[in-house]
């Protein structure tokens, strides 16, 4: 076994890699961009070595530098985690150059199926099943068009040498079909630095199922069965499970066969998945990609089987025969992955940016793990995926895994930036999901029940935050009520406590008198005693005890209770607003970012929905469109510059 490995990744796989690494006795070496000069995987490896600025073009994407600190470092080894450079064939044949062993497939096999389009080719010989579509050279868009034309809409462009959702458009008609072929592309070349791209047949209504594969170098391949993966948004994955629902088991063991015989036919070794998309309707599977590295699921395989899959790893790139056999290997119970994102499901799910004021996960246990490379007080920064953490569950059964999501959901606590987890609790929840009923359509089909408009704040929700905001004054923790002179609890005390929640505002009448509390909200009056350790309240409302949390940040409160969260504005009544100085004409950057293209010129007339300019972040695409019909006056940022979140882009006038 190596001695000391680097892990040329970062965020929660390169915490996850040492994880392993260190209980199997091996010394770790991370290496970081300045954004992440003080992340939690860098704090945990035995050393650390900067790469560069936080551009992963000039740090995590740097091959040569990450090859000279494992030679001075001593590593044996590299294990490149997910992104970046762990399907780069050229990084495979340097450090294998280099002797350092690349803890990974040969670049042969990456070179093999690090193309979509050579890999279907390669698939096609194999007479495994493939998608109809064009998956040639010829990337000529009037060409590529025609060819869209003869499969029949609708039709996907994906990028070749893509991944993660980046680089593919759904495309419904033909008329759209040469602009989002220019998108695809240009998110391909900055995801991907490779704009060619493939167009095949779209499926209205298919489920996206893999296979994890496993090869030693010794002639040994297994795979350790399957994991659906097929709610998805934009491409990318929401939710995956091992075992896939209502899969036959006859369907289970062609899929599991046919990616093991995939992965022999390049010369495989180590951990691979072989992903397949299927016809709900006909059951018929089709291969679609495979990714030559651990998954970012790779969780709910660990699971469900019991076994390391990165140790199984760390073995395999030693030369050593794989661990088990097929027929030793077994599913037992259920496990189910959600990742937990900064993100705006309300926005369209724009990425989010921000510190974690408050972070509280479920605590982990035999049912429940976390996979994360974030502590409290750390910054989700625009630079890399805005994944805070994988939440992953495991029950006897697929009903009992559902119920300790749901559950472990309910637990999570982020303040700071603005999560999914809402989302993917409704998700969970949601009747089609919960019977199995699975589709890669499944979110936009059920989109008004996913994502309903935001709940006002319930009586008691209000009375737990004036409660909250009340005894923080009291113990002086409050700049708004720290001014009153003679505060105290002890006399009677009338006071009305505003919240704004969204373009609403409440009011709490709060009166006390010295016995305990009276909170009058519109119609509801409310009998309470309450107390407040740190940010614990816990309160007697009307004869129901409640036990909440409370985070107070400047105006921001944000409360969790039941299971649910709840966030206001306190209405601070010795502050005043600012009139905005250019009104609601000015349509603002979501997010930091760099512009890509503008779509219109100025002084042109435009309909509402019209895109107006293209910006980019995190290496996805946003298309900035007219708020109504009217007119664009200027724009204030050109093609290429970088913008911050909140930045006026274009100065527009509605009708």
């Amino acid at each position: 076994m190596f001695t000391k490995i680097l892990i040329a990744n970062r965020g929660e796989i390169a915490c996850r890699v040492i994880k392993t690494a260190r209980a199997m006795g091996v010394a770790t070496v991370a290496v970081y961009s300045d954004a992440d000069a003080n992340a939690r995987f860098v704090k945990l490896a035995d050393e650390a070595y900067r790469l560069g600025p936080a551009p992963a073009a000039e740090s995590y994407l740097k091959a040569e530098l990450i090859l000279d600190i494992a030679k001075q470092s001593g590593a044996q080894a590299v294990h490149p985690g997910y992104g970046f450079l762990s399907e780069n064939e050229d990084f495979a044949a340097a450090c294998e150059a280099a002797g350092i062993a690349f803890i990974g497939p040969p670049a042969s096999a990456i070179a093999a199926m690090g193309s979509k389009s050579a890999a279907k080719a390669l698939m096609e010989k194999a007479n495994v099943p493939l998608v109809p579509g064009y998956h040639g050279d010829d990337q000529d868009e009037q060409f590529l068009k025609t060819q869209a034309d003869a499969i029949g809409y609708p039709v996907l462009i994906k990028a070749s040498a893509g991944g993660g959702g980046k680089g593919m458009r759904i495309v419904e008609r033909g008329g759209d079909f040469l602009a989002a072929l220019a998108s695809c592309q240009r998110e391909a070349r900055a995801s991907f630095g490779d704009d060619k791209v493939l167009v095949e047949k779209y499926l209205t209504r298919p489920r996206h199922v893999e296979i994890q594969v496993f090869a030693d170098s010794l002639g040994g391949c297994v795979y350790l069965f399957e994991r659906d993966c097929s709610v998805q948004r934009r491409h990318q994955k929401v939710l995956e499970e091992a075992p896939a629902p209502q899969l036959p088991a006859a369907t289970r063991q062609a899929m599991g066969e046919a990616a093991v015989a995939a992965a022999r036919a390049v010369g495989y070794v180590g951990a691979g998945t072989v992903e397949f998309i299927m016809d709900v309707e006909s059951g018929q599977f089709y291969f679609m990609e495979m990714n030559t590295r651990l998954q970012v699921e790779h969780p709910v395989t660990e699971m469900i089987t019991g076994q390391d899959l990165v140790a199984w790893q760390l073995k395999v790139a030693c030369g050593q025969p794989l661990p088990l056999q097929q027929q030793q290997l077994a599913i037992h119970g259920h496990s189910i992955e959600a990742r937990i994102y900064a993100e705006d499901p309300d926005k369209g799910f724009l990425p989010a940016t921000g510190t974690l004021l408050h972070l509280v996960p479920p605590v982990e246990n035999a049912h429940v793990r976390v996979d994360t490379g974030v502590l409290q007080g750390d910054t989700i920064s625009p630079f890399y995926d805005p994944m805070i953490a994988k939440l992953i569950v495991w029950g006897e059964t697929r009903e009992a895994a559902l119920q300790q999501l749901d559950a472990a959901l309910a637990a999570y606590q982020v303040v700071g930036v603005t999560t999914n987890i809402r989302f993917l609790r409704r998700i969970a929840a949601n009747p089609a999901f919960a019977s199995g009923d699975v589709d890669t359509g499944l979110i936009a089909r059920y989109h008004d029940s996913l994502l309903p408009a935001p709940a006002a704040p319930s009586a008691e929700q209000l009375a737990l935050l004036a409660l909250g905001e009340t005894l923080a004054a009291a113990s002086g923790d409050s700049h708004a009520f720290g001014a009153l002179q003679g505060w105290r609890l002890n006399g009677t005390l009338e006071r009305r406590i505003g919240f704004a929640h969204g373009e609403k505002r409440y009011e709490v009448l709060l009166r006390h008198d010295g016995k305990g509390f009276v909170l009058n909200i519109g119609n509801d009056s409310l009998h309470a005693s309450a107390s407040l350790h740190g940010n614990q309240l816990a309160a007697n409302l009307g004869g129901k005890l409640i036990s909440a949390t409370l985070v107070r940040h400047g105006t921001q409160r944000v409360l969790f209770v039941d299971g649910e969260r709840i966030a206001v504005d306190y209405l601070d009544p010795y502050a005043y607003e600012e009139a905005g100085v250019h009104g609601e004409t000015h349509l603002k950057a979501p997010m930091p970012g760099r512009v890509v293209a503008l779509l219109a010129e100025a002084g042109a007339r435009v309909a509402k929905g019209e895109p107006l300019l293209i910006l980019e972040a995190m290496k996805m695409e946003h298309t900035i469109a007219a708020p109504a019909d009217g007119k664009v006056l200027a724009f204030y940022f050109a093609a290429g510059e970088q913008v911050n979140d909140g930045d006026e882009l274009v100065d527009f006038e509605a009708d």
